[in-house]
């Protein structure tokens, strides 16, 4: 007693173009998955052998300085030296 009914032509468009979507959607998920290597970065320019450190001067332009040339002290500055050094320009 079984019977087979013909799918329609229309139905099976439709279920082969889902089919399809299906497929597609997969190829984000296998990228992401299997094909996430991390790329290795390798720095083109060669390291200096100089130290340098950045400066704010008075006048607020960023200079760098090399390491060699400064005498690293130990005492810090108080707010009001801090104050009367910065150049105030209204």
């Amino acid at each position: 007693m079984s019977e087979h009914y013909p799918i329609p032509k229309e139905t099976a468009i439709r279920r082969k173009l889902i089919a399809g979507l299906g497929v597609l959607s997969l190829f984000p998920i296998l990228k992401f998955g299997w094909f996430n290597k991390k790329k290795e970065v390798i720095s083109c320019a060669p390291e200096k052998g100089l130290k340098t450190i950045k400066f704010l001067t008075q006048d607020g332009t960023l200079v760098e300085v090399d390491a060699s040339k400064i005498n690293m002290g130990k005492e810090k500055i108080s707010n009001k030296q801090l104050q009367s050094w910065v150049k105030k320009e209204l």
